[in-house]
């Protein structure tokens, strides 16, 4: 199991982002928001993943890139639950939708949610 969560696998393409809210799907799971779209994929990794912290929630800097930091840790340690169940390349977003801080545990229970919602619609 490839724990990695390498420079291949971060979603840095601005017309992916754009496309990814223009045309993606979302699912909810308190406090947090996956919005994920497919696409053609030219390179070796098979998900394109990034967080975000809205500035507009979450005041400090300092909590935002914690919370980063934690939401990226999370998803790496468990991205074996989708991975494994994909037919194609997806672009994934993690916006994080609480004005609350989250303890590293609830956050890795909600992430897990999120992914086994994601992997029974596909």
């Amino acid at each position: 199991m490839n724990e990695s969560f390498g420079k291949s696998e971060k979603l840095k393409s601005k017309k992916l982002i754009d496309q990814l809210f223009v045309e993606g799907k979302s699912i909810k799971a308190y406090p947090l928001k996956l919005v994920y779209v497919p696409f053609e994929n030219t390179e070796d990794a098979a998900l394109k993943t990034g967080v975000s912290v809205p500035k507009k929630l979450v005041k400090t800097a300092v909590k935002r890139n914690r919370i980063k930091r934690m939401m990226r840790e999370v998803f790496r340690k468990n991205k074996y639950l989708v991975s494994k169940h994909l037919s194609s390349s997806h672009a994934f977003m993690f916006i994080y939708i609480s004005r609350d801080e989250i303890t590293y545990e609830k956050l890795e229970a909600c992430m897990i949610n999120i992914l086994e919602k994601f992997s029974e619609k596909n």
